[in-house]
């Protein structure tokens, strides 16, 4: 759970720079934002928790 907290927060924080920078339009980000809630109560949804996980997990296995 935790992690999927701070990847909203993180995805959260880029998409608020990316319509103050004027990269993305508000309306793209709102778009994206329904996306994502369609794409979260469809039949990927548990594949894309799996992918994101994964990724996470490698991500934080990496040493600096």
């Amino acid at each position: 759970m935790a992690v999927s907290v701070s990847a909203v927060v993180l995805l959260a924080i880029i998409v608020f720079l990316l319509v103050r920078k004027g990269g993305l339009k508000a309306g793209h980000a709102v778009v994206s934002a329904l996306l994502g809630f369609y794409l979260a109560s469809s039949s990927v949804a548990p594949s894309i928790n799996q992918l994101t996980t994964k990724v996470a997990s490698l991500i934080s296995d990496v040493k600096f």
